[in-house]
């Protein structure tokens, strides 16, 4: 054998086992960033003010209060609504309220509980929030904001906290009555280095009509659900892609028996998923009477139904309990008298606005209406996370309860909707008709999957 062959075959085994040492790497380096779905833990610190330490349903450690926050703690012992973690509201601190919190400098986003423990009215307790000198909560009423109910969760976020100085400062300024707070949640803000693979998307490329193998239009007259106040139509003055965005338009004007119109799509039977990553950027309208949504409905509306069939259209039919029962998903909600806040929101048998039980987290969004903002829910068998940007501010766990609790074990499809009026967008007031038309701007809809881990490594 030639000098060289033998040469060859010297170092065939050992460039065998680097390049099979790389293809090994390169598996594990994948499997670690895609075989979890969740982001790795992000809190940095968490008091349970004015209780005892507490891990939360979503896995959060509470740190028990050592008095450092001043004011006077208070006790509930009746019943709290709206929350998978009861323990964190019967206790809290009122007075005056102060967090100073030896931290790592970095960018924080902050999450608030509340919950009324008295009956106040509305209007008797008010208070803002400073972060870092910076006003980041304005004028809260836990009571309007938690829609007059006493002993209700209110989860209230505010993002990109700047801390520069090694010290979180936070404090709580009465405007009336005295500030009060159940607990606090601070979370740093880290890089996901999960993988996602985009499944479905529409990026609203080509002018004129939605793309009609992605959209379907509802076309309905006012009143039809939440009582709201305006038809939607499929026209282009109400729904429109123009310059790369879908465009919903809201006008005042007299049509089909309604004094304002406006659009509403839908994805059913063209863009349902199940579990992932739901992703919208969009620019919401403002003023008094709007009420702009990013939601999404069962595409098996009868699945878990016990009152009625297909037959009936049961999104208005009196008596049809296929809503709850199969579940919503509220990825943005906003209410033009209450501008700049953001709500997340799930509803269920088990769990909704009629017995005042919904799950729902808020966060301050004070361009909301001046800026494009990417709104997303993370979908598993086990939680809903909600964001805005890249901040986390609220989860619903699965209690492994049944579909009373937990109806999000099938295929569900995503619905834009600009709605004028109806229950809440005239809960702060009448329509204001000096701000038509306005619109609800959509860059993009992306809906993602995690990649699957590889197996037998």
């Amino acid at each position: 054998m030639p000098s060289g062959s033998r040469s060859i075959y010297l170092y065939l085994p050992v460039v065998i086992f680097v390049l099979l040492a790389f293809w090994v790497w390169e598996k594990i380096e994948v499997a670690s960033d895609v075989g979890q779905d969740k982001p790795e833990k992000a809190e940095a610190w968490a008091v349970n003010v004015g209780g005892l330490e507490y891990v939360g349903v979503d896995g959060v450690h509470y740190l028990a209060d050592n008095a450092s926050l001043g004011g006077v703690v208070g006790r509930v012992k009746s019943k709290i609504a709206g929350t998978q973690d009861p323990m964190l509201y019967h206790t809290y601190r009122v007075g005056n309220l102060k967090v100073s919190q030896p931290i790592e400098n970095g960018i924080y986003d902050l999450i608030f509980k509340f919950s009324e423990p008295t009956e106040v009215a509305i209007g008797g307790r008010v208070f803002s929030v400073k972060a870092e000198n910076n006003t980041v909560i304005q004028a809260l009423d836990i009571r309007h904001a938690r829609d007059d109910r006493r002993n209700s969760e209110l989860v209230r976020a505010v993002k990109n906290v700047k801390v520069e100085d090694g010290v979180l400062d936070v404090s709580f300024m009465a405007v009336v009555g005295e500030p009060l707070l159940s607990a606090i949640v601070v979370r740093k803000k880290i890089v996901d280095r999960r993988t996602w693979s985009l499944v479905w998307h529409d990026e609203f490329e080509v002018s004129g009509v939605p793309d009609s193998h992605k959209w379907s239009f509802d076309i309905w007259p006012a009143r039809k659900v939440n009582d709201e106040d305006q038809a939607y139509t499929d026209r282009l003055k109400n729904v429109r892609v123009v310059d790369g965005m879908l465009v919903i338009e809201a006008h005042k004007e007299a049509y089909a028996g309604a004094q304002y119109t406006s659009g509403r799509l839908h994805s059913q039977g063209k863009g349902d998923f199940l579990y992932g990553r739901a992703e919208i950027r969009a620019k919401l309208p403002k003023g008094q009477g709007t009420w702009p949504a990013i939601w999404m409905l069962s595409s098996q509306p009868y699945r878990y139904a016990t009152t009625c069939d297909g037959v009936v259209d049961w999104q208005s039919a009196a008596g049809c309990d296929a809503w709850p029962n199969s579940g919503e998903i509220d990825i943005m909600e906003h209410v033009g008298f209450d501008m700049g806040i953001i709500h997340g929101t799930v509803h269920n048998k088990a769990y909704y606005w009629k017995n005042f039980e919904q799950r729902k987290g808020s966060v301050e969004v004070a361009d909301a209406s001046d800026a494009f903002h990417t709104y997303a829910i993370e979908w598993t068998p086990d939680e809903l996370r909600f964001f805005v940007d890249d901040t986390h501010y609220f989860s619903y766990q699965n209690e492994g309860d049944g579909w009373q609790g937990w109806p999000y074990d099938h295929a569900y499809h995503l619905i834009l909707n600009l709605a004028v009026g109806g229950m809440w967008g005239r809960a702060g007031g009448p329509i204001d008709d000096r701000i038509f038309p306005q619109q609800l701007q959509v860059d993009y809809v992306r809906i993602y999957r995690l990649k699957e881990p590889v197996v037998g490594l």
